[in-house]
């Protein structure tokens, strides 16, 4: 079983930045897809970013390209979204998700999620 637990939401300005972390707990990230997903209010979650825990390659979606970063920490078990230059359209409740790739099935594992509030 994997347990993730996100943290660093909060409220910025436009052009702000903030930086989230999920810790992941439980077994090994080696053959993990880890994503952060967003859902704003009323709106589908999508996802935002994704890093290959053993490879470290990584997918951006088009809106966050250029402005945000995926990185882990393979030492603490950690993935981290730099998110720079925000925007009010970013405002929304941010998921960590993971998914094993040997096994497959979709996003199986979810953190309980951290607000993001980007005023304009």
């Amino acid at each position: 079983q994997v347990q993730l637990v996100e943290a660093g939401g909060g409220l910025t300005q436009a052009g702000g930045s903030l930086r989230l972390s999920c810790a992941a707990s439980g077994r090994s990230f080696d053959r993990y897809l880890v994503g952060w997903f967003r859902q704003a209010p009323e709106k589908e979650r999508r996802l935002v970013a994704s890093v290959m825990w053993s490879s470290g390659a990584t997918y951006y979606s088009d809106p966050v390209k250029g402005r945000f970063t995926i990185s882990r920490e393979i030492a603490k078990n950690t993935a981290f979204l730099q998110m720079n230059n925000l925007k009010p359209e970013d405002t929304a409740i941010y998921y960590c998700a993971a998914v094993d790739t040997d096994l497959g099935g979709g996003w199986k594992y979810w953190g309980q999620g951290t607000q993001v509030t980007v005023s304009s």
